[in-house]
């Protein structure tokens, strides 16, 4: 086992984009590691993201997981319980996409997006809230998003599972409160990411004009209030549902 002098951090989803620059922003603050990513995500991605945050100092290692598979879920917690002594920070970011009109979905569309997004932040807090209220201490965040507040067209099973996130949220705030377990969301708007830049120049354009700061946020916007979340500072927040849209929703 290593000597735990940080607090230790899960982070699913981590290779990229907004999930990768959690990482960096957890180990620029203090945390060690370990970062997930499923099968189908390049394994050479995560380690680079490994590979910089281990430049704080942190402590980090890579899990390869499905998040949507209970077996392989507890296999990771059971693994970073193994290599540190505390799990002081979850966050679930695993999220896939899978768009068209609801119409067209297939069911096979639907189920699979729902699995990843939505059983994978329950297998994940189930397991991780086990060891967290056993230590009466433990920060979860969960990555939804702002669409799953306001609905968008050609996303029924995605918008489905980011708003479902929030409800989860805000149930497990309640249970987990009285423990010393707080648990909040963030609701990004639209973030430069691999997402978005399939989006088009002319449709990207269109978005912005509906935005106050008239652009889409870096991934180390969202990166620094999930840190936010997992500080000192937020002892007194929880089931909250953080967005950062740029005001996009006003």
């Amino acid at each position: 086992m290593i000597e735990n002098i940080k607090k230790t951090a899960i982070i699913t989803g981590a290779s990229k984009g907004i999930g990768a620059a959690i990482s960096k922003k957890l180990a620029a603050s203090g945390f060690n590691l370990v970062l997930n990513c499923s099968k189908e995500t390049s394994l050479e991605k995560l380690e680079a993201v490994k590979k910089k945050c281990e430049e704080f100092g942190s402590t980090v290692f890579c899990f390869v997981a499905d998040v949507s598979k209970y077996e392989e879920c507890e296999k990771m917690v059971e693994f970073t319980k193994e290599k540190f002594k505390t799990i002081d920070a979850l966050i679930n970011n695993a999220g896939i996409k899978k768009d068209g009109l609801l119409v067209r979905m297939s069911c096979e569309d639907f189920d699979r997006v729902c699995e990843v997004n939505l059983k994978g932040v329950f297998n994940m807090t189930k397991l991780v809230a086990n060891h967290m209220l056993r230590q009466r201490s433990g920060r979860i965040v969960n990555v939804s998003s702002v669409v799953g507040v306001k609905g968008n067209a050609g996303q029924f099973n995605y918008c489905a599972t980011k708003a479902g996130i929030i409800g989860m949220t805000k149930s497990a705030a309640k249970e987990f409160g009285k423990r010393g377990v707080l648990v909040n969301a963030v609701a990004p708007g639209f973030v430069e990411t691999e997402m978005t830049e399939e989006l088009g120049e002319e449709l990207k354009q269109k978005i912005k004009d509906k935005i106050v700061l008239s652009r889409f946020a870096k991934p180390e916007e969202i990166a620094g209030v999930v840190a936010f979340l997992c500080g000192k500072d937020s002892s007194y927040i929880t089931g909250q549902v953080i967005l950062v849209d740029g005001c996009l929703l006003i």
